[in-house]
């Protein structure tokens, strides 16, 4: 059976879906899925993220924080890791410094 599957999913966002070994510890199905809301929920943020430049908030690393905190609850409906790469993504997508939510959190 082929692999038709064309989206690119970066070593970043497989790295939080993997063990110690390199080795998925989801079925790839299910890495895809959650890649496609990782990627779709950074791109929908990122309209909010500018007014929030423009209007509200003082500095990019309190939007990245404020929305990284909006994230990391139960509600959001994705892992802290996750959460975390969206906000690395966002800041990439954004053109700002992401380097506070580079880093992994302990006991990771």
């Amino acid at each position: 059976m082929s692999d038709d599957y064309q989206i690119h999913i970066p070593p970043s966002f497989f790295a939080l879906h993997t063990d110690a070994r390199q080795r998925l510890v989801e079925p790839i199905a299910t890495v895809r899925a959650r890649y496609e809301v990782c990627e779709d929920l950074a791109n929908h943020l990122v309209s909010h993220a500018q007014v929030l430049n423009h209007v509200e908030v003082p500095s990019e690393a309190e939007i990245l924080m404020r929305i990284h905190d909006g994230l990391n609850t139960p509600e959001a409906g994705v892992s802290a890791a996750e959460a975390r790469w969206i906000v690395r993504r966002l800041a990439e997508l954004l053109g700002w410094n992401g380097e506070p939510f580079e880093q992994q959190p302990a006991g990771r």
